[in-house]
């Protein structure tokens, strides 16, 4: 079964309706309802991530609606309160400045909208050997306004993911920093309890009021966490 159909996806996806926006789909696009009117935004066109993504195949990609960059200010294209809904699955993971992005999706909610979010949770990924992104160092990056995930970022993923290009001579490592940013590979790494401290913490110092929906942590799914919260 694929995690978008799992059961506790399928109860979020049921309450959507109206004008919504899903943010880096790719080639896995949520299955909203009828009700629902989604619109695409992404970093990239579907040509462009066919020729950055070739092992995924022939699948389609989504044909994009509006393009932008989320840590260059894309989300300030929409005007406040213009949807009803924002979904963000598996994205918040790439980005600079999650709590920004975080607030930006916020922004662009109507009163009593839906954020539907999910994040991978690192005890089932890759990325179980890292060390958990703390919420000091996403706000400093938020209070510091960054913009582009440093170097370290990608070191830390190669070391945990890719170590065996340590072993080649080091001129080639710059390229394999490149490439690694090239596909936005994971720059933050949460398990499901830190994730929702950092949300609670972040939407707390942010003055944003949600109340929550739907949720499944890693603990019952084995994949990510995942989370329906209204605006109020």
């Amino acid at each position: 079964m694929s995690f978008l159909t799992a059961p506790y996806r399928r109860s979020a996806y049921a309450m959507l309706s109206g004008r919504g926006l899903e943010i880096g789909a790719l080639n896995k696009p949520s299955p909203v309802p009828p009700a629902a009117q989604v619109e695409y935004f992404d970093a990239m066109t579907a040509e462009d991530a066919r020729q950055l993504f070739p092992e995924i195949g022939d699948d389609a990609f989504v044909s994009v609606d509006h393009l932008g960059e989320l840590d260059h200010d894309g989300l300030a294209q929409f005007e406040d309160q213009t949807f009803e809904f924002v979904i963000l699955s598996h994205v918040i993971e790439h980005v600079a400045n999650p709590i920004r992005v975080l607030a930006e999706c916020f922004r662009i909610l109507r009163p009593n909208g839906l954020l539907l979010i999910a994040v991978p949770d690192k005890r089932y990924t890759y990325d179980r050997d890292r060390a958990l992104t703390t919420f000091d160092h996403l706000w400093a990056d938020y209070e510091n306004g960054v913009t582009e995930n440093d170097d370290e970022h990608y070191l830390d993923f190669l070391r945990h993911v890719g170590p065996h290009v340590f072993d080649e001579p080091a001129e080639y490592l710059p390229g394999h920093i490149v490439t690694v940013r090239r596909r936005r590979e994971h720059a933050h790494v949460w398990d499901s309890g830190s994730w929702r401290a950092m949300f609670d913490q972040a939407t707390a110092r942010l003055g944003i009021t949600a109340s929550c929906e739907v949720e499944s942590p890693g603990s019952e799914n084995h994949f990510e966490y995942f989370g329906a919260w209204r605006k109020r």
